[in-house]
């Protein structure tokens, strides 16, 4: 049975969820450091939300651990490279707090528009400073969007129907979406000098660090207002400290800051600025519905494989694991046997799915595919760390998809290319979704995979199954199955042989010995 760890405050009705599907499930948050460490070894599952940290080291002692689910967007405090490399699948909830988010962004442009806490502070001062307060509408304003994804589209529906204009800066929103949206996509240098309120909806990334940095600021329009409910660092926050001293910037709303808990900081001393304690996400139906969202997540890839919301793997949603699953078996079966008779480095791979596979999700393929092929030079790779593991190694990796095949209804071919030769490996599935091999370095055959098998490279002569039957008699090796294979009478043909047992030492070197063997290697799967 499964079993996970929570280790954040996260709902109790995410607790019941993993109980309901099958999985163990540990509620402890609040654990210190050394405490976590102690028993990570002992869960498949890492439920979290912002307070743990998953750093290197604590993987390093997860040695069972499988999947970790971020209850919420931000990943900040997850290594995912470190948990790739580790093989660990990395989950987040980007749609679960959206709403909140938004609605978080929206109620900050009304406070700054309207300089409502400071309204609030002197009218409970006793004071009567109506003349003090003079706000500004948003009724026909611009409004400018720096991100314009999940979070910000919700903002811009908003927007438009306060009547505003919305300008939105996104490398990624399409012209269709735009217009679905009825937002106008414009480069980043018209939001600046167009806007009169800026919020700012994209990640933290090298490309997005200081995107509103000293230069930018001076760019924009004087009187404009600044709101940044996303992550700190997207700002210089001294810059924007000083643009509003000096009036060039008439506002800012900040929920986020470039270092948190933010007990300290200039900002606070600015004129005209609203901060709140990073609560965009801060409400009880986002907290709930994170919760429940991540738990069945990581349910639903510990029972059933499925997994959705992944950083660091190809999505497979609950529908599709149950199909995909012998064709992975077929892929990881198929790459290993590629992956063990390869004995130089590899350049490139091609696969290619033919048939009914072409239909299908094949980028889990592809990684079960890489996992086989890597597994004789990486003992831990798996379908999250393969793919890293292949760009590593600048190993090109390319997929090919052909609606139909001449021989079978559904088939996947890899071809490795290595420093000194090329290989096929091909394989199909039979009967009640059964994998089986059906051609090899170009010969064709059908062999049903064992777990210790003898591939042999051989001349087309009589004698072959004789003398192999007796090597393997002599050495006390029963034969399972035995599939040969030719490309035509007289020349190169292969056997594929299943064994009972593992071959012992000195049998391979016997069998190449033999008359009219090329090579041979044991394999095991």
């Amino acid at each position: 049975m499964p079993k996970v760890l929570i280790s954040d405050k996260l709902s109790p009705a995410a607790v019941e969820i993993f109980r309901e599907r099958g999985v163990e499930v540990d509620f402890k948050p609040g654990l210190d450091k050394d405490e976590l460490h102690a028993i990570i070894g002992d869960y498949d599952g890492l439920a979290i939300r912002s307070a743990t940290k998953v750093t290197p080291k604590l993987l390093e002692a997860a040695s069972t651990l499988k999947v970790i689910g971020r209850a919420g967007i931000g990943v900040d405090n997850v290594d995912v490279r470190a948990a790739t490399a580790k093989g660990v699948v990395v989950m987040n909830t980007p749609f679960g707090n959206s709403i909140t988010t938004a609605e978080h962004a929206i109620a900050m442009m009304f406070a700054l528009a309207r300089q409502i806490p400071e309204a609030d502070v002197s009218t409970r001062a006793s004071k009567w400073e109506k003349s003090r307060f003079m706000g500004v509408e948003l009724f026909a304003k611009t409004l400018g969007l720096i991100g314009c994804g999940n979070i910000g589209s919700i903002v811009a529906d908003r927007a438009l129907g306060l009547k505003m204009r919305v300008l939105a800066y996104d490398p990624f929103l399409s012209p269709e979406r735009a217009i679905e949206l009825g937002v106008r996509k414009v480069e980043l240098d018209e939001v600046l000098a167009h806007a009169d309120l800026i919020t700012l909806h994209t990640p933290l990334t090298d490309q997005t660090r200081n995107i509103l940095g000293r230069e930018a600021l001076a760019r924009t329009k004087r009187g404009v207002r600044i709101v940044n409910c996303a992550r700190g660092g997207l700002i210089d926050e001294q810059a924007l400290y000083d643009a509003l001293v000096d009036g060039h910037v008439a506002g800012a709303a900040l929920d986020v800051f470039a270092e948190e808990p933010a007990k300290e900081n200039k900002l606070f001393t600015a004129p005209n600025i609203v901060c709140t304690p990073h609560l965009g996400a801060s409400t009880k139906e986002a907290q709930e519905n994170v919760a429940l969202q991540i738990a069945r997540q990581m349910a639903d890839y510990l029972v059933d494989g499925a997994v959705t919301n992944a950083l660091n793997m190809a999505s497979v949603t609950a529908e599709e694991a149950p199909r995909l699953r012998p064709y992975l078996t077929l892929a990881d079966q198929i790459g290993s046997f590629a992956g063990q008779i390869t004995e130089s480095g590899i350049e490139a791979i091609n696969i290619e799915f033919a048939g009914e596979v072409s239909q299908l999700n094949v980028k889990p393929l592809t990684a079960a595919i890489l996992t086989g092929l890597l597994r004789p030079f990486v003992q831990t790779v798996n379908g999250v760390s393969a793919p890293i593991i292949a760009r590593d190694r600048d190993i090109d990796v390319s997929e090919t998809l052909r609606e139909k095949t001449p021989d079978y209804h559904t088939l996947i071919r890899l071809t490795v290319t290595t420093e000194r030769r090329t290989r096929t490996v091909a394989g199909s599935l039979f009967g009640a979704g059964k994998p089986r091999l059906t051609e090899v370095e170009g010969v064709p055959l059908e062999a049903e995979v064992a777990e210790h098998m003898l591939f042999v490279r051989n001349d087309d002569k009589p004698g072959l199954i004789g003398h192999l039957g007796s090597a393997l008699g002599d050495a006390g090796i029963n034969i399972a199955t035995f599939h040969l294979g030719r490309k035509e009478q007289g020349r190169d043909a292969i056997a594929l042989v299943a064994m009972d047992q593992p071959a012992p030492g000195d049998l391979v070197a016997q069998v190449c010995r033999l008359p009219s063997v090329q090579g041979a290697k044991a394999l095991t799967f």
